[in-house]
């Protein structure tokens, strides 16, 4: 029982930005348990490397293609590759992609700033814009709805002191859009949550912890470690599972108790 309640063996799932990351711990967490994964990201090279480890060594169902998602044609041309791939239906859209951009107040550029909201709201909203017809029609049974998971972040609910002024906001607009389209989507067969990740390991939080030793933020962190894999595996898992399949506009934190203060 426990088993099929948690189940996304057969899944078509896209995630963008699965690469690297938390991304790529979503990638490969869903492709092991059965799901069908789409991904997508900016460097073909980083693409070619999961595909060899996840598909090719492991035999995982898994394609990946490049895309900048900043775009809209891009978004549009990545999201009919999906939509061939899947036979035009789609179960989850899992919308991980994003960027940062640290300066001082008086230094930060207007081109870090639309770079960050290009890619981590502008990307979001159209992303799930063409992907709606595919996720409409896969959650056409009632008690099977189709799945949106935003990644957001607990920068965009916590008060940080860092100076990626453009990402804290971002992360906060991805918050709420969540809840406006979860309103707007629940009676059309869709839910949409999503994820507000604390530290957890990638290129963009890599400055924080030299040659990989997390000690020195893992200290500021409740739980006193960052995160695993594991702890956002099994989060996606949950909302793209029957186990999820009555949870709609939820703001999850998985940060350890770092927004506790």
């Amino acid at each position: 029982m426990s088993d099929e309640l948690f189940s996304v063996q057969g899944k078509r799932v896209f995630v963008t930005g699965g690469a690297s990351g938390i991304g790529r711990m979503i990638s490969e967490g869903l492709a092991a348990r059965g799901a069908r994964v789409f991904t997508c990201g900016r460097k073909q090279e980083a693409l070619d490397s999961l595909v060899q480890e996840l598909k090719v060594k492991r035999g995982f169902d898994v394609i990946a293609e490049s895309a900048d998602l900043s775009r809209v044609a891009e978004v549009e041309r990545i999201s009919q590759r999906v939509a061939e791939v899947f036979g035009g239906e789609l179960d989850v859209l899992v919308n991980n992609a994003g960027a940062s951009w640290g300066a001082p107040i008086d230094e930060y550029p207007e081109s870090g700033w639309d770079k960050v909201f290009d890619l981590d709201v502008k990307s979001l909203f159209f992303v799930t814009q063409k992907c709606l017809p595919m996720l409409r029609k896969a959650g056409k049974r009632p008690d099977a709805p189709s799945r949106v998971i935003n990644i957001g972040s607990i920068s965009g609910i916590d008060f940080p002191l860092d100076d990626a002024w453009a990402y804290h906001p971002a992360k906060a607009a991805v918050h709420h859009l969540t809840s406006v389209m979860a309103k707007k989507l629940v009676r059309e067969g869709v839910t949409v949550n999503a994820i507000a990740p604390g530290l957890f390991p990638s290129k963009m939080t890599a400055f924080m912890m030299p040659g990989g030793d997390d000690s020195s933020v893992a200290q500021f962190i409740p739980m006193g470690r960052i995160g695993r894999p594991s702890d956002i595996i099994g989060t996606v898992v949950y909302l793209a599972s029957q186990a999820g399949g009555f949870t709609t506009g939820a703001i999850i934190k998985v940060d350890g108790g770092s927004a506790l203060g």
